[in-house]
């Protein structure tokens, strides 16, 4: 059994701001992931991250993963299958090793819903984009698609056409399942957005970066972007009822980022908080690896000194 005194799981944002925070506090701790930097590190320049500039998204992460290691860190490439109590400990499995530690910092990330049609994948990060957000403003004066029929597509439709010159609206049915009613008429009357309805995506096609997408009734578009905007999946099924989840099976945190479950905390997109952005994860993952110290140090009769004092 491999001991430690937190067990983070996911190395993205979230993840590997936690282990800097735990490592830092001389807490013995393992991030135990399947990639580094998640949605970040797929994404080819960031510009909203502070005090960076413009970077590159692996760089970033990798930048992250230095500094957790530097300060202590243990981090292994392995995929967590399942998370059990054992008294006042978890053990986590994670491929064919047992990890065992009194906190678990739960900070995995989301997965964004892809259309998983040829080209798709190869072309991530290299037109094929799913935050508006954060890679809309890589395509001033250029022309976009979004994919999508939803709030998420239309947010992302309205924002992008005050950054591109043209924005197409691909929706796969005949109507809108956004509720946003007065956004999806300003979208409708918007003269730098055309929708197309019954459309859908059937390649991506591009060598370096993305030449045009071919579309299901035999025509093409050339364009420089597609943001993919139906919704993203959680991969929570694995935790049972070991936390709570909302309807949307993201994990409900209080503002400490506890958990319902004493000893797991979690941080970063697969929480219920609203806000899905690399440095509220990394913030997030700050504030929950100073909760799991204190809960660690409290178990062992140590004091857990704050970071700040009032002076007397």
């Amino acid at each position: 059994m491999n001991k430690y005194d937190v067990i983070i799981v996911g190395g993205a944002c979230a993840g590997l701001s936690a282990a800097l925070y735990t490592a830092r506090r001389a807490l013995k701790t393992v991030v135990l992931t399947r990639d580094i930097g998640g949605q970040a590190a797929i994404t080819t320049e960031i510009e909203n991250y502070p005090g960076t500039g413009t970077i590159l998204g692996p760089e970033l992460m990798n930048r992250f993963r230095d500094q957790a290691e530097k300060a202590g860190a243990e981090i292994k490439m392995s995929e967590v299958q399942a998370i059990t109590k054992s008294g006042n400990e978890f053990v986590v499995k994670a491929g064919v090793e047992d990890y065992q530690a009194p906190a678990v910092i739960l900070s995995f990330g989301l997965t964004h819903r892809k259309l998983n049609v040829p080209g798709e994948k190869e072309l991530t990060g290299r037109g094929v984009a799913y935050c508006a957000t954060c890679d809309g403003p890589l395509f001033r004066n250029k022309i976009v698609a979004v994919v999508g029929a939803g709030n998420s597509a239309i947010d992302a439709a309205d924002y992008l056409s005050e950054i591109a010159s043209k924005v197409y609206l691909l929706v796969r049915s005949d109507s809108f399942r956004a509720d946003e009613a007065d956004l999806v008429e300003k979208v409708k009357n918007n003269p730098k957005i055309e929708i197309r309805y019954k459309t859908e995506i059937t390649q991506f096609v591009g060598e370096k970066k993305l030449e045009k997408i071919l579309l299901n009734d035999g025509s093409e578009l050339e364009l420089n972007g597609v943001f993919i905007e139906i919704g993203y999946a959680t991969q929570t099924d694995f935790l049972g009822d070991l936390v709570t989840l909302d309807e949307r099976k993201q994990i409900v945190v209080d503002n400490e980022g506890k958990t319902s479950t004493p000893g797991i905390f979690a941080a970063g997109d697969v929480t219920n908080v609203p806000f899905k952005q690399a440095v509220i994860s990394a913030g997030d993952g700050a504030k929950a690896a100073l909760s799991a110290s204190r809960y660690v140090k409290n178990l062992k009769g140590l004091e857990d000194k704050p970071d700040w004092n009032k002076k007397k």
